[in-house]
C-alpha cells in the first residue's frame, strides 16, 4: 500500500478519534469507568490515552475498509499479475 493510502487512512481517522474522545470524556468521567465490572483504578491520563488509541484504531479500520471498498476492477486484476480473472 502506498504512503498516500496510509494518510488518507490515518489522517482522518486521527481527526475523527479527537472529535470522538473529546465527545465521549465530556460526557463520562474517566475516574467512573469500569472495565469487567471492575474499577480501572488507572490515572485519568491513561485513560484519557488509552480512549483515544481506541478511537483512533476504530476509525482508521472505518476508512481502510472504505478504501478497500472503492477499489476498480482494473486495480484488482493488475494485482493479479494480469493473468485472466475467469476461471
Amino acid at each position: 500500500m502506498s504512503m498516500k493510502r496510509w494518510i488518507w487512512i490515518l489522517w482522518p481517522s486521527f481527526i475523527v478519534a479527537g472529535i470522538a474522545e473529546v465527545i465521549f470524556f465530556t460526557v463520562f468521567d474517566p475516574m467512573e469507568l469500569t472495565v469487567f465490572g471492575e474499577p480501572a483504578g488507572t490515572s485519568r491520563l491513561a485513560v484519557y490515552s488509552v480512549g483515544f488509541l481506541l478511537f483512533w484504531a476504530f476509525a482508521a479500520a472505518s476508512s481502510a475498509f472504505t478504501c478497500f471498498l472503492q477499489r476498480g476492477a482494473s486495480e484488482i486484476n493488475r494485482r493479479r499479475g494480469g493473468r485472466d480473472a475467469a476461471v
